[in-house]
């Protein structure tokens, strides 16, 4: 048997042994793979400008939103004020119609004042005095409340806008109504054109 050839065989064949430099390359090689496998895995899915322009369109809505609140805001009090002025002018107008406190206090001032300064006046002048100077001061007083009743009606009916509730104009329209015809009855009675005052025989 030769042995040279079975020691050039078996040397051919044995692994060739593994230097300290070889191991650590590939060591270095598996440490570098790993890095970029985390890097891969770390990085974000997509870029953030999406969730700005989210943000900035959900701004502009809540801005619009603010915007409506405030002008409904602003439409609501003044269809408040245009509703209330209209109730007032149809309550003066109907004051002005049946009397008010006011004008009953000043005629029996007026009577009084009358009677004490006409006490040996002639009978003609103290009928004037004690009674036709109280039913002028009251139709005075009516006449000023049904005059604040037709210009606040008016007022109502020329400013308050067409969206507003009918209600609104229909109150107002009676209290024109009501505030003409008290301040008609008021001038009527100030000069004395519907009744006369009473006049004593000769």
């Amino acid at each position: 048997m030769d042995i040279t050839k079975t020691d050039e065989k078996t040397a051919e064949t044995a692994p060739e042994p593994k230097t300290e430099g070889s191991s650590e390359v590939e060591a270095a090689t598996g440490a570098t793979v790993e890095r970029d496998a985390q890097d891969t895995q770390a990085e974000p899915a997509e870029p953030a400008d999406d969730a700005s322009d989210d943000d900035s369109l959900d701004d502009d809505a809540l801005d619009d939103d603010s915007l409506d609140g405030d002008e409904l805001a602003a439409e609501t009090s003044t269809g408040v004020g245009a509703g209330g002025a209209a109730v007032v002018s149809a309550a003066l107008g109907a004051v002005a119609l049946t009397g008010t406190w006011t004008g009953k206090v000043v005629s029996e001032r007026e009577t009084l004042m009358g009677q004490i300064s006409s006490q040996s006046a002639p009978p003609a002048q103290q009928i004037s005095e004690i009674y036709g100077d109280a039913w002028h001061s009251t139709a005075l007083v009516n006449g000023v409340f049904a005059l604040l009743a037709l210009v606040t009606a008016v007022l109502v009916l020329v400013l308050a806008r067409p969206d507003r509730p009918v209600w609104v104009r229909a109150v107002a329209l009676a209290g024109a109504v009501l505030g003409g015809l008290g301040l008609l009855l008021s001038v009527g009675t100030y000069f004395d054109l519907f009744l006369s005052l009473p006049t004593t025989g000769s």
